[in-house]
Order: structure tokens, then sequence, then C-alpha cells
């Protein structure tokens, strides 16, 4: 992820200033102009952790929330929102109306990784489970879903508890599969616009794996990339390995592809249109002695525009016809697209309110966060005409982000094993920018 540094290496006084501002009862007031978030957060924390730890315990992977759904539902019950369960698969819909005024969607994911956890964490997750291939996988919550999800609760109970200071209707959505860029779309397919008050604007917040816990950044326009899963089967003709001549190859082939595809962002892209194409898998063979007689590979292809899009996708079906044609291989490589998520715009007019709110409440811990190649099904609200807007909330204790910076240990980044966020200080800037956020969109009429 490439996010501007919120100061120069090495300036451990504001480092630790803008930290110490997130782990305060307050998250933010100036000494000038009191607010009462740093109360409304410090109140709802003690619930916050203890969700935030049995979620991360009992994490579920993508399509399986239902544990975590009937969670967040009783929860939201008890607030005394109006619930809808299974809304796109194990999806969560909770409105509440609070007079006249917009309809405003925050939204949270609910779904875990495939990984498992080394934090070494007294509440580290120690499920395993069979993922949709029959493999034995451990389950962690390695994006941080849980911290979105302990956030959105207490959010919820900050917006219940103080309605005076709020109109409009609040819909909270709990989203899942988001892990398989397929939990928005499917919710989306099931009338989450249709069936249930329309937002005027949607928002979310996402954990940032190399921001110091605290921090809330924001940006106005693309932030996040189109996402492209592309799997590509190349077909020779196998047999024995110490008889090359007899066969074609398509190790070697998809070893030539690998090195075409690289040159395409170098030598087809304009270093100012940013673009990713990485190989992920190869797959052939079943011993050193045969050659096979197929290889697969798989690769993920980002970009922030169509055009640019558009031409990644059809420079790699040239490259890999070609190499393939090269080699005289008996079939034309298969060039699958099987999955794809679409660039996160944040509306700028929308970015452009929230973040002087934030900023007025708190103060220098909020930062313009730069794109990244990363990708996020978030977007998909923004494509149905909902104007969207995700925050970023720094997740990496002081200590070692200032350690990172001076050149020691790699920070673990998201879907790492050892990504664990300093909790508190990260679910306490979350809590706060979703009610700041939500409070400044639907204000109270008088």
């Amino acid at each position: 992820m490439k996010v501007s540094r919120l100061q120069a290496p090495g300036s451990s006084s504001r480092l630790a200033l803008l930290c110490a501002v997130a782990m305060l009862p307050s998250v933010g007031a100036s000494a000038q102009r009191p607010s009462s978030i740093e109360a409304e957060v410090a109140a709802v924390y003690a619930q916050a952790d203890t969700l935030y730890r049995d979620l991360h315990q009992h994490p579920e992977l993508s399509g399986r929330e239902q544990q975590t759904a009937a969670r967040l539902a009783g929860g939201l019950r008890e607030l005394g929102f109006e619930v809808t369960t299974g809304v796109g698969g194990t999806g969560v819909v909770g409105v509440l109306k609070n007079g006249p005024g917009p309809t405003v969607m925050l939204r949270t994911e609910l779904d875990a990784l495939p990984v498992t956890e080394s934090t070494g964490l007294p509440y580290a997750s120690v499920v395993r489970t069979k993922d949709d291939t029959g493999a034995d996988v451990g389950v962690m919550h390695a994006c941080g879903h849980d911290v979105h999800m302990a956030a959105w609760m207490s959010t919820a109970r900050i917006m219940v508890a103080d309605r005076s200071r709020w109109s409009g209707t609040l819909v909270v959505v709990g989203q899942p599969a988001e892990e398989l860029i397929a939990g928005a779309k499917k919710m989306l397919a099931d009338g989450l616009l249709t069936r249930f008050p329309r937002p005027d604007f949607a928002l979310a917040v996402h954990d940032d794996a190399r921001l110091p816990a605290g921090v809330v950044g924001y940006h106005a326009g693309p932030i996040l990339t189109n996402a492209d899963s592309v799997d590509i089967t190349i077909f020779g003709r196998g047999g024995h390995g110490a008889r090359p001549e007899a066969t074609v190859d398509p190790v070697v082939i998809a070893a030539r592809i690998v090195l075409a595809l690289q040159t395409i962002v170098s030598r087809e892209n304009s270093p100012f249109d940013p673009a990713v194409i990485t190989v992920g898998t190869i797959h052939g063979g079943t011993k050193n002695n045969i050659i096979p007689d197929s290889v697969k590979l798989q690769l993920t292809v980002r970009s922030f525009t169509q055009p640019v899009r558009e031409r990644l996708l059809a420079a790699i079906r040239r490259n890999v016809k070609a190499e393939a044609a090269a080699a005289d291989a008996p079939r034309e490589p298969l060039i699958e697209l099987v999955e794809g998520a679409n660039a996160l715009v944040n509306d700028p007019a929308l970015t452009e309110r929230v973040k002087d709110a934030l900023v007025r409440e708190l103060g220098p811990s909020v930062k313009d966060a730069p794109p990244e190649m990363a990708s996020e099904d978030f977007a998909e609200f923004h494509g149905a005409g909902v104007p969207a807007l995700m925050l970023r909330i720094g997740a990496v204790p002081p200590a070692k982000y200032e350690a990172a910076m001076k050149g020691g240990a790699p920070l673990p980044s998201l879907h790492s094993a050892q990504f664990a966020p300093d909790r508190e200080p990260t679910i306490k800037a979350a809590i706060a920018a979703e009610v700041i956020a939500l409070r400044t969109l639907m204000p109270k009429t008088r």
C-alpha cells in the first residue's frame, strides 16, 4: 500500500503526539473546542473490545459467515434497529429511522481469510476448516474485518444513544464475501437498494497496515484499483523428460509467458498510469522426468482506469497466444477472466465535506492517504450510483511503525499471518471517524 508518511522518519515526538491523541478517551478534540466524541467512544469501548476479541477468535470464511452475521444481527436488534438477515447470502441490513433527512449507509465486511494465524496473541484464532476445494486451512481475520465490525457496532450504539445529534435514516450493512469480490454484487442483486431505503451516501472504513494506529486517512477520487483475475491454461504435448524433442513443453512456454508479461507494464504502459501484472501461481507436471500436457497460470491485474484495464488484458491475450504459437503448441491457450472488481472512487464532494468535519474534530491525526493498488468491492455501491467514501484507519503500533521507518523489521501487511492491529487506538479512531461522518451527513434539523 502506497501511503504518504505522516511525518519525516525519526520524528518521534510528532508520531507520539498523533498516537497519544488516538489513545486518549478523546480521539482528538482540541483544547479550544472540546467535543463529546471522546467520552462517547470511551463509553462504548469495553463492549467494542469484547466483540472484537470474540470475532477474532471465531472467524468464518467468505460465504460462510452464519455465526458472525447472527452475532451482529442480534446486537442490532437489541439496539432497536429493524433487522433483515440473509441478504445476498449471509448479509445483514439494519435500518434506524430518526426523523426527516438523508439516508446514509454504513458498511462493514463479515468474512475472514484462509490464513493460519501466527501472531501469538492470547486471543489468536485457532480455527481450522475445509475450504471450497476440500483443503484443510486455518482461518484468521488477517484483513481487519473484525476491527471494522467492532467499530461498526459501537458506532450504531452511539447513534442510538443520542438521537438529538442527527436526523435521517441510518442503514447499517454487514456484507459477506468481500474477500471473494462477490458479496456487494450479491447484496445489490438481492435488492439492497430497492428493498431498503436507498442511501444518499455510502460510508466504510478500512484499517491500514502502513499507518500508525489512530491516524485517519482520506483521499478524494480513485483510491483502489480495478482488479482482474486471469486464469491461463497452456497446452503442450507431453512425454519423457529425456526426449524433449518429441514434445511441446508447456513449462517452457509458461516460463516465456511470465517473462513476456513483465514487459507489458514496463514497455507498453505509460509510467503515469499505475498498473500491475502479477503471476501468482504456476501449476504443471507430476514428476521430474515427465513433461506435462498442460500448465496453468493465475494472474492478478491491477489498474485505475478503464482504458488501461482494457489495454492490459488485450496485451496479456496477445502475448500468451504469441508465445504458444512460437512454440508450435497443439492448441491455442485458454485465457479466462474469472473475477473482477472495479476501481473504488471516493466522491470528491463527499470526501471534502467529511474531511473538513474530521479535521475540526480530530485535528492533526487526519491525513491525506494516497491511492494504492489493492481493491475492494465497496466500489460496487459507487458503481450503482451511490456517492461513496472509504476512510483509512491506521493500525500499526507506534513503536513498531517508528522502528520500521528507521530501517527496522518490515511491518506485516494485511493478509499476513502476523498482522495484529493495535486494537484500542485503531478501534477508537474508527468509531470516532464513523460517528463524525454520519452526524456530518445527517445534521439535526431545527
